[in-house]
């Protein structure tokens, strides 16, 4: 780690700071024309110096800590933020998690909302996570009274997909009576007084976390980088993906519902991986167990066809639930050596097929290495160039390869680790990227740092320190016709986020 360097405080007071009308109009939050001079001219930020900088945070309340970079987006968020009328302090400067409070001033234009006349059940500090809704995330704003985040135990993951340490990350998935996996629940007061309180809430995705970031880069934000909604009319189809870490965990978890999920997407096709579940008979679920999870889904979704690991009890399994009924649905890849895991279910519709897809991981100490990128990796290639002849192809799920460095928080310390040696990475670009499969999240996000996975050992999800391990490939010929490739980076519930595509049919 590198030595602080302590800069040399300025001779003028800071008091004569705020006088001086060639700095005051840089972005001192007292002086609303100085934000707004900011605001129309954001290139002056890049050009203040260290000192300015920090001189300016102090002045508007906001932790002057980190190297120049952590200043200038501390300031930069600040003066977006004060643009949308919320004023708010950002504290933890200069590490890649930012939580963002109240300040005590508020708008009057601030929602209204009801509050128990027991003042003492609304002190301190009010915190939400904020989510994303339908193509455009809006903000809640409540007075939550929110229990405190609960740690359950659970199964440890399947091998060391390392954090920055390469340690095996235990899952143990967040839990809270007044928390859904996705959803804000903050209860209403029932009395008649009432306050006008925004509630800011953290999004630690939106933070550039990367051990070596490169110029250019920018930090993946949902809310802002998603395009708008296709024009009323259009026809498309909006597929989902998502590695639960056990659906039988997932679904029992305290104010999840996956009705809420399909609310707020409104997808027409989910793909599922690693469910866990088990089987009686060879490759296909068990009725019951179907069924069991059926209760758990949604009208409209009468389509669910399911597969797991015969070889392997509560290991891996995937899934495919649809609106629309395929044509036809197939599961592995027709040979025996692969099949027994159940990592593999192909639907075939009218204009594609679609693939949910968990590859093998390469394990601890990279013991199934080997088999993964001269067996697996060239079989499921060999498979869907196959199905290609036939119509273009989907690939998605937890392909368990970051393929580039910007795929991964910690490149260098991860050269070994399952997920990112050279010679998983080689693979995935030789037998797939390199076979005309585009990866859609990349080619719409250059130069974005968004990962889909988070370890739970070390809190990687609370520092936005992750991996990209969950993809949607598609061939060429659908290259030009997905509409938003995207990850929904505040969906809880498992260590991976689900993704998205958009597909104009």
């Amino acid at each position: 780690m590198k030595p602080k360097r302590h800069l040399a405080s300025s001779s003028k007071p800071a008091s004569s700071f705020d006088n001086m009308e060639d700095e005051k109009d840089i972005g001192v939050e007292s002086d609303e024309a100085g934000i707004q001079s900011v605001k129309d001219n954001p290139e002056r930020i890049e050009v203040m110096t260290v000192q300015e900088l920090r001189t300016i945070l102090r002045s508007i309340g906001v932790p002057a800590k980190g190297s120049k970079r952590d200043l200038v987006s501390a300031l930069k968020v600040y003066v977006e933020k004060k643009m949308e009328g919320w004023k708010f302090l950002l504290c933890a400067v200069g590490s890649s998690h930012v939580e963002i409070e109240e300040v005590s001033s508020i708008s009057a234009e601030s929602v209204s909302v009801k509050r128990k006349a027991n003042t003492k059940s609304i002190s301190g500090e009010r915190k939400a996570k904020k989510f994303s809704h339908e193509e455009h995330a809006q903000e809640i704003y409540s007075v939550p009274e929110v229990s405190a985040l609960q740690e359950s135990k659970r199964r440890a993951k399947k091998s060391p997909i390392g954090d920055e340490t390469g340690e095996v990350d235990a899952k143990a998935p967040v839990k809270t009576d007044k928390i859904s996996g996705m959803y804000i629940n903050s209860e209403m007061a029932t009395d008649d007084s009432a306050v006008t309180l925004p509630t800011v809430q953290s999004e630690p995705w939106t933070m550039l976390a990367h051990k070596k970031p490169q110029k250019g880069w920018t930090a993946y934000n949902p809310r802002t980088m998603r395009p708008p909604p296709l024009a009323e009319g259009t026809k498309s189809v909006k597929l989902l993906s998502w590695n639960v870490n056990g659906l039988r965990a997932l679904l029992k978890l305290e104010g999840f519902s996956v009705l809420q999920l399909a609310q707020r997407e409104n997808f027409d096709v989910l793909c599922l991986q690693e469910t866990k579940l088990q089987a009686s008979i060879p490759v296909l679920l068990d009725e019951k167990d179907v069924e069991s999870i059926k209760q758990c889904l949604l009208d409209g979704y009468e389509n669910s066809f399911w597969t797991c690991s015969t070889s392997k009890l509560g290991y891996s399994g995937t899934a495919i639930i649809s609106r629309i009924k395929p044509l036809s649905v197939t599961y592995g890849l027709g040979i025996s050596d692969h099949d027994s895991e159940g990592r593999l279910v192909t639907a075939e519709f009218d204009s594609f097929f679609l693939l949910s897809c968990y590859v093998p991981n390469s394990g601890d100490g990279l013991r199934r290495l080997s088999y993964r990128i001269t067996e697996w990796d060239p079989s499921l290639s060999s498979y869907v160039k196959e199905l290609e002849k036939k119509k273009p192809v989907i690939l998605t799920g937890d392909l368990n390869c970051a393929h580039q460095e910007i795929d991964i928080y910690n490149p260098a310390g991860n050269r070994r680790s399952a997920g990112f040696t050279d010679e998983e990475r080689q693979s995935f670009g030789a037998n797939f990227l390199s076979k005309g499969f585009v990866d859609t999240f990349r080619a719409q996000h250059r130069g974005v740092v968004g990962y889909t996975y988070w370890g739970y050992r070390h809190g990687g999800r609370k520092t936005n320190r992750g991996w990209r391990l969950d993809y949607f490939l598609v061939s060429e010929s659908l290259a030009d016709k997905f509409h938003d490739s995207y990850i929904l980076p505040d969906v809880t519930g498992s260590d991976h986020s689900p993704i998205g595509l958009i597909l104009k049919l």
